[in-house]
């Protein structure tokens, strides 16, 4: 990739006021010097132009390093947006449907039984099977930790230990820790909570869609991902891993905790003694596990501007453009996502606004994209041809009071439209 990941534009030129379009720098500023965040990391681009790259703040707040536009982050759940594009390029080579039943790549989903909420310790058949539209758009009916009945914890507590949802105790075994494959068999043995497609669960199937992908690809996902969306993008830096190299571009991860009575950000996971610096490099998950993939702001424009060009950056196509359409379009109905409140549908690893149902938010209308657990968020406007990426490393950033960067970066960025 070259030094600037998207053709530089002239704000004025471009629809902006460069004045308003200015304020973005400080107003980041503010939430670092407040101790907020330790880095924000922000870029716009207009008609695949980029009009505005800032960043400020340090990689850990022990140490002196600052945080540049080359910074690495941890994605998180932006990945999931990738593992959508991955889907869709297995689709267009007729290779899976998103309404092919999960069973057809993991024979161990099929005939799958529900939880019957009248009856908890009795199950029924599943009124179908789940499909990887489902596992896309967070509608499997998987069990989940939070929610799953407490007899569970012995009736299937050699699953649950395989998940790692609870823990092995003084029986476990030595050996490795159980890879994805392992997991998603074990996950298959466990009643769904639900009928799939009848309600939004978070995440939950995306797991499964690692799997899905590595077996209709015939590669493990890294491989598939990098041959087929990083390297054709330019998207150089991005890996589920760090590169050799990039430690010095690499910083710490932090929640907010209670320390004397005030918030605080309390490392969570350092540079130098991550699992994604120091391994064993084990997780390739497509929907951001273990913090899914590494990527800098640049090298998650590219990505972005490609979608928003309809499936085409550089002369290089990665998707058709009726196929991006299908990506974002409503695979979700009128369910509300409990993340975003009414307005939102959930696409095939985007969510995408549509403004029904509440009052109006300062995008327009078909906007989408999405976020990561440790404060990453990006977003595409077709109507503006607008992209904005919005990086950090936080995670619960809204426990900290106040740290609203990601809702004024964007109030910034609109209202810098000319």
């Amino acid at each position: 990739m070259t030094d600037s990941p998207l053709p530089l534009g002239d704000p004025f030129q471009f629809g902006f006021d460069p004045e308003r379009l200015a304020r973005i720098g400080p107003a980041m500023q503010a939430f670092v010097d407040d101790r907020r965040v330790p880095n924000l990391v922000t870029l716009v681009a207009r008609r695949g132009r980029l009009v505005h790259q800032h960043a400020c703040g340090v990689l850990d707040l022990d140490e002196d390093a600052p945080a540049g536009m080359d910074a690495l982050f941890r994605m998180w759940s932006n990945t999931k947006p990738i593992a959508g594009v991955a889907t869709l390029i297995l689709y267009e080579r007729g290779a899976l449907t998103p309404d092919d039943p999960v069973a057809k790549f993991l024979p161990e989903y099929a005939g799958l039984r529900v939880q019957n909420p009248a009856e908890p310790m009795a199950t029924v058949p599943a009124e179908r099977d789940i499909t990887i539209r489902d596992c896309l758009t967070n509608t499997t009916g998987l069990a989940n930790p939070a929610t799953m009945p407490h007899f569970y914890r012995q009736q299937y507590r050699d699953v649950l230990t395989t998940l790692g949802w609870i823990g092995a105790g003084d029986a476990a075994a030595d050996g490795p820790a159980p890879d994805n494959r392992e997991r998603v068999r074990a996950q298959a043995k466990l009643p769904l909570a639900a009928h799939p497609g009848h309600q939004f669960g978070y995440h939950l199937g995306y797991r499964l869609l690692s799997a899905v992908l590595e077996e209709a690809s015939g590669q493990r996902l890294d491989a598939f991902f990098h041959d087929n969306i990083f390297a054709p993008l330019g998207m150089d830096d991005t890996a589920f891993y760090l590169k050799d190299g990039a430690l010095g571009r690499f910083g710490a991860s932090y929640a907010p905790r209670e320390v004397d009575g005030k918030m605080q950000l309390v490392a969570m996971d350092k540079a130098a003694t991550s699992e994604k610096t120091v391994g064993p490099q084990v997780e390739f998950a497509a929907g951001g596990d273990a913090g899914g993939v590494l990527s800098t702001a640049g090298d998650y424009a590219r990505f972005g501007q490609m979608l928003l060009n309809g499936g085409e950056l550089d002369g290089v196509r990665v998707l058709g453009r009726k196929t991006v359409d299908l990506m974002i379009g409503n695979h979700t109905g009128d369910m509300v996502i409990p993340m975003t409140g009414p307005g939102f549908h959930w696409g095939l690893g985007v969510a995408m606004y549509h403004g029904r149902d509440r009052f109006p938010l300062i995008r327009s209308v078909g906007t989408y994209g999405w976020g990561g657990a440790a404060g990453t968020t990006y977003f595409a406007d077709p109507k503006e041809e607008l992209l904005g990426v919005c990086l950090t490393q936080v995670m619960a950033h809204g426990m900290m009071p106040n740290n609203t960067y990601q809702e004024d970066f964007q109030r910034l960025v609109y209202q810098a439209l000319a």
